[in-house]
């Protein structure tokens, strides 16, 4: 397993990475998808750098690692016609 030496440097994360750091923050579940070559590349990445954890056997949930290396965007469930 591979840890980040300190928290205080943020990670450079992909914009498939950041799309799926937001749903889990919101309170999603990853179903794993896998590309044209049968790879888990984001959720791979995203385990890699220890944005994600899954404890006792359950779903891989965002961590704190993960939030704080989360860039900040408007709620994208939310309709434009709403407001």
């Amino acid at each position: 397993m591979v840890s980040r030496l300190t928290s205080d440097i943020p990670l450079n994360i992909s914009k498939a990475q950041q799309r799926t750091l937001h749903a889990l923050a919101q309170g999603g579940t990853i179903v794993l998808e896998r590309d044209e070559r049968g790879d888990l590349l984001v959720f791979k990445a995203l385990r890699r750098n220890g944005l994600i954890v899954s404890r006792g056997g359950g779903p891989y949930r965002i961590n704190r690692e993960g939030l704080a290396n989360l860039r900040s965007q408007l709620d994208n469930r939310t309709s434009s016609r709403l407001w």
